[in-house]
C-alpha cells in the first residue's frame, strides 16, 4: 500500500552521520562497524532503496540545525548564520539526490499530482521518492526576510522549535512563550502558505501559536501524553484542538516515546515490549478522541538520531512499515481507516492546504 512518512530526517543522515543513503541499509550499517562516536552506528533503519521497498513514495524531509546560546549545553551552532550555511548544506544534498534522480521535491498541487501518478504501480526500483522540505526548529532563520528566500527553495512547513529554547520560541524540555520574533514568523508563514508543524512547541508556546496562526496545522511526529507522560508529548487537550483544527498528527517510532519508563542508552526493545503493536495503541488513542480515523498518519522519525536499539523490535528497516496495515485489520479497522492511516489523511490534508 501507498504509504507517506511525515517526519525523516534525511539530509541530517547524509551529511552529519556520513551515509550514503542511496545503498541500501544493509551496506550502511556494515561500513559503519567498528564506528562509535554516537550510539546508532551499524543501526541504520533507512535508506531509499528501503524506503521504495516498502511502497514509502513520498516523505515530508528535514534541514534542521539548532542555534545554541552561551551556556545551552546541547548540540548546535554559535550564530544563526552557522545555522542557516548547515540547512543550505542539507538542501544542496537534497538538490544533488534529485540530480541524480533519486529524488523530487513536491512543492505544489500540480507536482504531488504527477507523483502520485507516477507511484500509482507498485515496479518502484527505480522512482524517484518525493519529498516536502521542512524546517525542524526556525533558529537558521537569521530573520524574517529569509522565510521568503527558503520558501522559493521549496520550504513547505516548519517547526518553530525543536529541543530547549530557540530564537523563535522554546520546545522540547523548555518552557516560556514566544516574543515578538516568533510571532513575526508565525505571521509571515501565514502569509506564504507554510504549514506549521506543531510538533516540539512547548506547552507555552504551542499555545499561544495555535492563537495566533490562522494557517494549516500538522503535528508530523508526536506521540499521546496520556500512554507516555512527557512534555514531548501531546495531552489529550492539545490532540483534541489540533483535531478542530483539521490537523494530522503523525505517529513516532522513537521507543522512549512509545513506552513509558524508557532509560535512553539503557533500556532494550524487546525488554520494554516496544512493537508495532505500541504505535497502535497512540493510533486508537488520537482515533477515540476524534471519533474517526482522519487525523491520523504515520510521521515515523526513524533514524532521528536513533536506530534499531530503539524503536519497535519488529522493525529492521523502514520498509517494515507494510506490516501496519495487517496490525490495524487485526483490531478491526476497516481498509479505508488503514489508507487514512498511510496515506489518505496527508494527502488530503495537502490538497486542502495548497491552492494551486
Amino acid at each position: 500500500m501507498f504509504t507517506i512518512d511525515a517526519h525523516l530526517d534525511l539530509s541530517m543522515n547524509a551529511l552529519e552521520w556520513n551515509r550514503d543513503l542511496r545503498k541500501p541499509v544493509s551496506e550502511i550499517n556494515a561500513r559503519e562497524q567498528g564506528i562509535n562516536d554516537k550510539p546508532d552506528r551499524g543501526n541504520a533503519t533507512v535508506s531509499l532503496p528501503e524506503l521504495r521497498r516498502g511502497n514509502i513514495g513520498l516523505v515530508v524531509a528535514t534541514q534542521i540545525a539548532r542555534y545554541v546560546a552561551p551556556g545551552n549545553t546541547l548540540p548546535g551552532w554559535h550564530s544563526a548564520e552557522q545555522a542557516w550555511a548547515q540547512t543550505q548544506g542539507q538542501l544542496a544534498w537534497y538538490m544533488a539526490m534529485e540530480e541524480a534522480g533519486e529524488m523530487v521535491q513536491i512543492n505544489n498541487l500540480a507536482t504531488l499530482e504527477r507523483h502520485l501518478n507516477l507511484w500509482k504501480d507498485e515496479k518502484n526500483e527505480t522512482k524517484p521518492i518525493g519529498y516536502i522540505l521542512s524546517l525542524e526548529g526556525a533558529d537558521s532563520i537569521i530573520d524574517i526576510d529569509y522565510l521568503e528566500r527558503a520558501y522559493d527553495n521549496g520550504l513547505r512547513a516548519i517547526g518553530p522549535a525543536h529541543y530547549g529554547p530557540g530564537r523563535y520560541a522554546n520546545g522540547t524540555d523548555s518552557t516560556g512563550k514566544m516574543g515578538q520574533q516568533g510571532l513575526a514568523l508565525l505571521k509571515e508563514m501565514e502569509r506564504l502558505g507554510i504549514i506549521l508543524d506543531a510538533t516540539h512547541l512547548c506547552d507555552d508556546a504551542f499555545w499561544q501559536a495555535l492563537d495566533n496562526f490562522g494557517g494549516s496545522i500538522w503535528a508530523s511526529h508526536n506521540n499521546c501524553r496520556a500512554l507516555v507522560n512527557h512534555n514531548r508529548q501531546f495531552s489529550d487537550e492539545m490532540i483534541k484542538t489540533l483535531i478542530e483544527r483539521g490537523a494530522v498528527i503523525g505517529l513516532a517510532l522513537d521507543a522512549w516515546m512509545m513506552v513509558p519508563g524508557w532509560v535512553r542508552f539503557k533500556s532494550n526493545p524487546r525488554e520494554m515490549n516496544c512493537n508495532l503493536e505500541v504505535m497502535l495503541d497512540h493510533l486508537d488513542h488520537i482515533c477515540q478522541l476524534a471519533g474517526n480515523t482522519k487525523h491520523v498518519g504515520i510521521g515515523s522519525d526513524l533514524d532521528g538520531a536513533f536506530g534499531r536499539e530503539q524503536c519497535p523490535y519488529d522493525l529492521e528497516t523502514i520498509t517494515d512499515l507494510h506490516k501496519i496495515p495487517a496490525l490495524m485489520a487485526k483490531r478491526g479497522y476497516q481498509n479505508e481507516d488503514i489508507e487514512n492511516l498511510t496515506h489518505s489523511n496527508w494527502l488530503r490534508f495537502l490538497k486542502n492546504t495548497w491552492k494551486s
